[in-house]
């Protein structure tokens, strides 16, 4: 019976992976050829017959080996966006708006800053102050979680400021909505009410989060780059 495993090292000995992720590889391989190999040897093969179908599975090594690097470098890319900016992003989002809703709950009421006119589809600034305090802390912890995960700047940007993403997403898409439709209003007002709204519900708190998460960035980078020195 063939060494499937020492055949499948020899011939994948140029794989340009991680030592785990190859040997997961040529372990995996080796044991699709030991099944197969088996089972043909059931149906009544010799082991040469049987050695061989095995082998004229893979039609050309260099080629599954070339499959292989970029299967593997797909799905590290995929993983390291999940972990360096997705669920990062994902909680400071789910932090920054339970604290809101926690205010919104249980007080203490929020500051109305009113839209000029009377633009019905305009939203008003709603200031909350406590809720504002609070986002430096979860963009630090935003920041914090990408760069432990290796995520570059722009990761580590995006998970810092992406609780108030899905606000400027909404004022965006409302703004050609509103002049379109609300033709009764000027265009003065509603351009009024729609930077009135992106203050309170874009800008402050997009500058609240980077006022935790920016010199957390800043402090951790730092310190990577004194151990580094320190290392050599």
């Amino acid at each position: 019976m063939p060494d499937w495993q020492e055949l499948v090292r020899r011939q994948l000995a140029g794989l340009a992976l991680e030592p785990s992720e190859r040997a997961e590889v040529i372990e995996e391989l080796a044991a699709h050829l030991d099944d197969t190999f088996e089972d043909l040897r059931r149906r009544g093969f010799t082991e040469e017959d049987a050695a061989q179908r095995c082998l004229s599975e893979v039609e050309d090594w260099h080629v599954l080996r070339r499959r292989i690097q970029i299967a593997r470098r797909k799905e590290n890319t995929m993983s390291n966006r999940v972990t360096q900016l997705w669920l990062p992003a994902l909680l400071t989002f789910a932090l920054a708006m339970g604290f809101l809703a926690l205010i919104q709950l249980f007080g203490p009421r929020p500051h109305i800053v009113p839209s000029n006119g009377t633009l019905r589809m305009t939203p008003v600034a709603t200031v909350y102050i406590p809720w504002l305090l609070s986002l430096p802390l979860v963009g630090a912890l935003g920041a914090l979680l990408s760069h432990r995960a290796g995520g570059a700047r722009r990761a580590v940007f995006f998970s810092i400021v992406f609780p108030v993403v899905p606000y400027l997403v909404f004022f965006l898409m409302l703004l050609p909505f509103a002049l379109t439709f609300e033709k009764h209003a000027g265009r003065d007002i509603i351009l009024s009410g729609f930077l009135v709204g992106l203050a309170g519900w874009v800008l402050l708190p997009g500058v609240a989060l980077l006022a935790g998460g920016l010199p957390a960035q800043l402090f951790l980078s730092r310190r990577v780059s004194s151990r580094s020195v320190a290392a050599h």
